[in-house]
């Protein structure tokens, strides 16, 4: 067989267990992403890259080897939800970096952690003031979780005792000009509503809408895929708002 054809029968292989054992593994990967994890993605990664183009290695002891690294993450992950030993060791622990408005450097130093990144996260969290945090908490995936103090935190309806309605997830009608006729449904409602709310709006032919979404308070959002902006605005500095 020619060397090119192999390389994509072996990539299609490598590809496939990939996507499987992705799916397997759930989404822990992504979303909780440690050193560990990072680590071993990266080796479970190279073996696939040398599954699709090491023509010298057999095939199939590269895919017993993609294997028993992901039986191997997939029983630790297992193992580690019943045994909290076992998880502070593959996981680590979250570490208190500030306190009081107090940088802990004994701290920052056990975990090697500079003082630039730790400015850094905190304005990506919207705190400027070392001073206005209570407690910042390195978490294991290297996030930084921060509490303000009382006095610094924003005021909510609940501080001031007003009542709000109920706020849930606005649900998608339209995509691409089609329509989501399950989401219709599950709404108790059906497509000639839908036309004759676009109508109200102007809209005749659902192919003009880039997407459609009704929140829970009954407010219609329509995008259409030719929006009339008048003159095209490159730099957001030159915008001067409606006259």
């Amino acid at each position: 067989m020619a060397p090119n054809i192999v390389v994509i029968v072996r990539s299609l292989m490598a590809f496939l267990s990939l996507l499987i054992y992705a799916r397997i593994l759930g989404k822990q990967q992504l979303s909780q992403l440690t050193f560990f994890d990072y680590v071993n993605g990266i080796t479970i990664g190279s073996i696939a890259a040398n599954m699709s183009t090491d023509l010298s290695s057999i095939a199939f002891h590269q895919f017993i080897g993609l294997s028993v690294w992901m039986v191997a993450t997939l029983g630790l992950q297992l193992i580690s939800t019943r045994n909290r030993w076992l998880d502070k060791v593959m996981q680590g622990e979250p570490t208190v970096v500030v306190h009081n408005g107090k940088i802990l450097e004994e701290n920052l130093k056990k975990l090697r952690y500079p003082y630039m990144d730790l400015m850094q996260q905190l304005r990506q969290a919207m705190v400027f003031n070392v001073g206005d945090v209570e407690f910042a908490v390195y978490e294991p995936n290297g996030q930084l979780s921060v509490l303000l103090k009382s006095q610094k935190k924003a005021v909510t309806p609940a501080d001031l005792q007003i009542p709000t309605r109920y706020e849930g997830l606005a649900t998608e009608l339209i995509i691409d000009g089609k329509v989501i006729a399950e989401n219709l449904a599950s709404l108790g409602l059906d497509e000639r509503w839908l036309q004759n709310e676009l109508a109200l709006k102007g809209i005749n032919d659902l192919k003009q809408v880039a997407f459609a979404s009704l929140d829970t308070s009954g407010n219609l959002f329509v995008d259409c895929l030719a929006d009339d902006l008048g003159e095209v605005v490159k730099d957001p500095s030159d915008f001067k708002g409606p006259q």
